[in-house]
């Protein structure tokens, strides 16, 4: 650590030494919940963006950007930090309880305005860390205008929200089509959505919003011009993730993760960037690597806390940027909805592991469901009206999915099970687990005990826990053994002394469905275990195994855990299995002894609406 502190001392003595002419300007421009899928510049016939093309003609256009997770604070927390989220304790949305950073861990503006820039965020945080002053002025006025020496350099972040998720809040009133530049007929729909007017105005509605946020960045860059600074100044424009149509933001699949990525840069700085101007590169970034590089664009030392890596500045070549083609996702919990997911590609193959692979896409989650595509989707699906590959998103996942994203790029055709595939398949997976094994991934702690043991120093506890985190990982991927192998294996691990082995124990019983008849006593047993996250997880498997009626264990968990977590994974429980396994719950605020739990509350209004 100390010598990690030095040389960043060193970089920011070094840095000083530069006039500001030698030092770059900065700017991210931040579209809200979009992917690649809906613009022109990477190949849709819809969405003209021609001031996002042309600051490509002046810089690089990344065919493969990736956010590292597929929802705004995650996602925003990990750009600003370089930090993997499931390393650091801040991968959940949103946060019950916010994470601390390492004593001396800073977000990229701290290290910047250290080494003398001025950085103004307009206006868009939503961090899930402890912050304390990391701008020198976030609000919907910030600017770089303000900056008290006009040969300051300066660091500027803006967000655009007219693409945000809650564009598509529309009512039925008022769908107009004639409105629109972009035709519904002439959209083409994802397979796994079904062919209706709404799903084609929705999609065509949000091909516009991309020139409405076009014409947003070009005024920005005219106010750049028109103060002079244009060519001092390296833009990087980019989603904040993947959306925001069904089936995209909030889930682990490519229309979530991969998102536009433009970076414009002046003459003067071409030697800091290894591809020349106009042209596109293949190469992977992913939003651990934004900070790294901005550090290095400014002749920073990149701190050792950072997961990321530069893909320009100093010591970048075009070859070592070729060579990159990995990217990590991860998925947890999404306002009131769990789900715990990881994603590892590798080129052009696509690794997905559903942990918890008995939660459908299609679980309930409020703000989802405003958009009037989500309810139709549900309600189509009621009615037996999809085909095979719209219907995927209602039924359970494998705990394993594969998918050639160049041959297949919605993610509908799964080749885990193919035996020409094994080979690809059992490589990705060790990679993957190799992956959340040496960033000791703290989602192998459920939510309640991550937040009372590891959000002090996330990234301390996992190191200091990192056996056990890797013990945790492998109970719940016997998942992936034929049940001949796992079977005695988790008879074993059902009986462990650690309730957190017990919880995985548990979670992979349920991929094996009926063959877990052996261990059904050992199962039932647990629904009186001493740990709450034990009982909702058993009531769940042999719920769905109809082995038990699980209302009463639910119950119980609602009305004697004081942990606001615990209830709001007993409440994710009841919408499980009252929706996809057909139990009835009748519960109320009186039964839940967390109740003023926002998380719960946003369950109890979904239960109990008219």
């Amino acid at each position: 650590m100390h010598c990690r502190i030095i040389a960043l001392l060193v970089g920011l003595f070094l840095t000083d030494l530069l006039t500001a002419a030698d030092r770059p300007n900065i700017v991210w421009l931040l579209s809200e919940d979009n992917s690649i899928h809906y613009m022109q510049h990477y190949g849709s016939p819809h969405g003209a963006t021609p001031a996002i093309s042309q600051l490509a003609e002046e810089g690089i256009t990344f065919n493969h950007a990736f956010s590292n997770s597929p929802v705004c604070s995650v996602a925003r927390t990990t750009l600003m930090t370089g930090i993997l989220g499931p390393r650091a304790g801040f991968h959940y949305h949103r946060k019950m309880v916010p994470a601390n950073l390492p004593t001396g861990v800073n977000m990229v503006p701290v290290y910047l305005r250290q080494a003398g820039y001025y950085c103004t965020n307009n206006n868009k945080q939503d961090y899930n860390v402890v912050t304390e002053k990391v701008w020198d002025e976030s609000s919907r006025m910030a600017t770089w205008r303000k900056r008290p020496d006009k040969s300051q350099p300066f660091f500027h972040m803006q967000s655009f929200g007219m693409s945000h998720e809650s564009s598509l809040h529309f009512k039925w009133g008022q769908i107009n089509p004639d409105g629109l530049t972009t035709k519904p007929d002439a959209v083409k729909l994802p397979p796994y959505f079904p062919d209706t007017p709404l799903f084609r105005y929705t999609q065509a509605f949000y091909h516009d919003r991309m020139t409405v946020i076009d014409s947003q960045i070009g005024k920005i860059v005219e106010q750049l011009k028109a103060d002079g600074v244009f060519d001092n100044t390296i833009i990087f424009y980019f989603g904040d993730h993947g959306g925001v149509l069904p089936r995209s933001k909030g889930y682990i699949y490519e229309g979530g993760l991969h998102v536009p990525l433009i970076v414009r840069f002046p003459g003067k700085y071409k030697h800091l960037f290894a591809a020349p101007q106009g042209s596109r590169e293949d190469g992977f970034v992913s939003f651990i690597d934004f900070s790294p590089t901005v550090l290095r664009l400014a002749g920073l030392e990149v701190p050792g806390s950072m997961d990321g890596l530069p893909f320009a500045g100093k010591g970048v070549t075009a070859e070592s940027l070729s060579r990159r083609d990995e990217a990590f996702g991860y998925a947890d919990r999404f306002d009131e909805r769990y789900e715990f997911a990881r994603s590892f590609r590798k080129g052009k193959y696509k690794y997905i592991r559903a942990y918890e692979h008995f939660y459908p896409d299609s679980m309930q989650n409020n703000y989802r469901y405003r958009q009037l595509a989500f309810a139709q989707w549900r309600e189509l699906h009621g009615k037996g009206e999809l085909n095979e590959a719209q219907s995927h998103f209602f039924t359970s996942k494998p705990v394993e999915l594969l998918f050639d994203v160049e041959a297949d790029p919605h993610e509908v055709e799964n080749l885990a099970e193919r035996s020409e595939f094994q080979s690809i398949l059992k490589d990705l997976r060790g990679r993957l687990q190799q992956k959340m094994k040496s960033i000791h991934d703290l989602s192998l702690y459920p939510e309640n005990q991550m937040i009372d043991l590891a959000l002090k120093d996330g990234i301390a506890f996992g190191e200091k826990h990192s056996r056990e985190i890797e013990d945790l990982l492998d109970v719940v991927d016997l998942a992936l053994l034929p049940w001949d192998q796992a079977g005695k294996q988790l008879s074993r691990a059902l009986k462990s002394n650690n309730p957190r082995v017990r919880y995985w124990a548990v979670t992979a019983s349920a991929a094996f469905g009926e063959k877990v008849k052996p261990l059904l006593p050992s199962l039932k047993g647990l629904l009186d275990d001493t740990d709450a996250q034990v009982r909702i997880r058993a009531a769940e498997v042999l719920g769905m195994l109809r082995a038990v009626k699980p209302q009463s264990t639910i119950y119980d968990v609602l009305a004697t855990s004081d942990s606001n977590a615990v209830a709001a994974a007993a409440m994710n429980a009841i919408v499980f299995l009252q929706d996809h396994h057909g139990y009835e719950f009748r519960i109320d605020a009186s039964m839940v002894k967390a109740s003023d739990e926002p998380l719960v509350q946003r369950r109890l209004e979904y239960l109990n609406a008219e």
